[in-house]
């Protein structure tokens, strides 16, 4: 059903005070689609539907709710119901919720909790930010070498409705070394009987505490996992990360890359949630550096400015092609450091094919650039009457400048990743910038030896 229509009846019901009608009819929504109606209601409105929610599906529904939603209903909730909360959320969800909140409620729901559940939280909130261990669960099933399929699937059954996951058994030894994975589907065609060891995969696909959260998310992409282990330096399984997780990650990454491309920092916040200062602050930086690396093409313009001015009214109808020149030279760069960006991102390409992808591209822009040039070539004849000197001068600056743009933009994002810089920051504003600045020197070279 379309989730406005649910939005609407459950509308009707709220605004009416059909509280029995209400309750069941919440019953029966997936707890995404109920933390989506809340984030629409007012915060007294918002509070009420929350309370009507029974214990099985609160926690879950709270893990799926916006930050200031949940400061808001831990600030109306008594300390007990909102540790019933807290008790009843898988430990990754729990850890978020405390990063995001402030200092004071993370110390007075610490407080509140059992001993076990608080050294948990705490030794997850000691992992660095973006790392492994700080989007890892401990919910998962286990088992030690030796035990039989029947054995297994017993404690399955008995301890799995607590887990996040049970389509991958984690095999460990007493030491909790992880040894293999065995696969839900691989126990259940197995006989009873069957030693769990002869179904173990050996060949574990697995990432410590402290790799970047970005590593995990190309690991899980690269082989098709539902989730993955996650070791210490000993190899002993503390945690596994799922790919519901791993989805949040990439969105993260991406947004994050979107950002930086548009020379923007990166925000953690929504869109329509970030003050304005904040959005002044992120802009600013980039802004400023790009306004003042500008300043060089101003440099270029007057240190030509006697060609120009000798030049006459050629002098003038290069002028009008500058801002053409720079435009194309600008977005060939665009082009190429996007797909060079992507390829990165995908591991598509690594910094030892920049030869290769430099070849590609010179080869792009040789054929880009004879096409535009010989179009700008018969424009400037044909529609602005120019002189053909003033067409060749533009159509060979057209030329190299995209050959030298489509370089550029290949080219710099794999260097930029070779000294641990992120490639996103040479994207369509930094390249357009240096391209720039190339277009008007070339531009000004050729006509300083062919009309000077």
């Amino acid at each position: 059903m379309d989730f406005e229509i649910i939005r609407d009846r459950l509308d009707v019901l709220v605004n009416s005070n059909r509280i029995s009608e209400l309750k069941g009819a919440l019953s029966m929504l997936n707890v995404v689609d109920i933390a989506e109606y809340l984030s629409g209601l007012d915060n007294e409105k918002m509070l009420m539907v929350f309370r009507l929610l029974s214990k099985d599906i609160s926690a879950d529904v709270f893990s799926y709710m916006d930050n200031d939603q949940r400061r808001k209903v831990m600030d109306a909730l008594e300390d007990s119901e909102a540790l019933r909360i807290i008790d009843d959320m898988f430990m990754d969800d729990a850890v978020d919720f405390f990063e995001e909140m402030p200092a004071g409620l993370v110390r007075r729901m610490l407080a509140g909790c059992d001993e076990t559940k608080r050294a948990q939280i705490n030794q997850f909130l000691r992992y660095p930010e973006n790392s492994a261990g700080s989007i890892m669960t401990i919910e998962y099933v286990e088992c030690h070498t030796g035990i039989t399929v029947g054995h297994a699937m017993a404690e399955i059954r008995k301890n799995g409705v607590d887990k996040e996951t049970i389509y991958t058994l984690y095999v460990l030894d007493d030491r909790r070394v992880l040894l293999g994975t065995v696969a839900l589907r691989k126990m259940l065609l197995a006989s009873d009987d069957a030693i769990i060891d002869t179904l173990m995969n050996p060949q574990v696909i697995s990432v410590t505490t402290t790799d970047d959260q970005e590593f995990v998310a190309d690991t899980v992409r690269k082989y098709d996992l539902m989730s993955i282990p996650v070791v210490d330096r000993e190899n002993r399984l503390v945690g596994i990360i799922t790919v519901d997780d791993i989805v949040d990650v990439i969105e993260e990454e991406n947004t994050e890359d979107f950002e930086k491309m548009a020379a923007m920092l990166p925000s953690e916040d929504e869109y329509l949630k970030t003050p304005v200062i904040t959005l002044c602050k992120n802009r600013l930086p980039w802004l400023l550096i790009l306004m003042i690396s500008a300043t060089f093409t101003g440099m270029i313009i007057t240190h030509f400015e006697n060609i120009l001015s000798s030049a006459g009214a050629m002098g003038v109808a290069l002028i009008a092609c500058i801002p053409m020149l720079m435009d194309t030279g600008g977005n060939c760069g665009a082009q190429a450091s996007t797909l060079s960006i992507r390829g990165l991102a995908l591991g598509e390409i690594q910094f030892s094919d920049i030869l290769r992808c430099l070849w590609k591209e010179l080869r792009v822009g040789v054929l880009l650039g004879i096409i535009l040039a010989l179009v700008n070539f018969g424009r400037l004849l044909l529609l602005n009457h120019t002189t053909a000197i003033i067409a060749l001068i533009v159509s060979i600056s057209m030329f190299l400048t995209v050959i030298l743009a489509k370089a550029l933009g290949c080219t710099l994002p794999l260097l930029a990743k070779s000294v641990g810089l992120d490639p996103a920051l040479m994207a369509s504003p930094l390249i357009t910038t240096i391209v720039d600045a190339c277009s008007l020197l070339i531009l000004f070279s050729i006509a300083t030896r062919l009309l000077v």
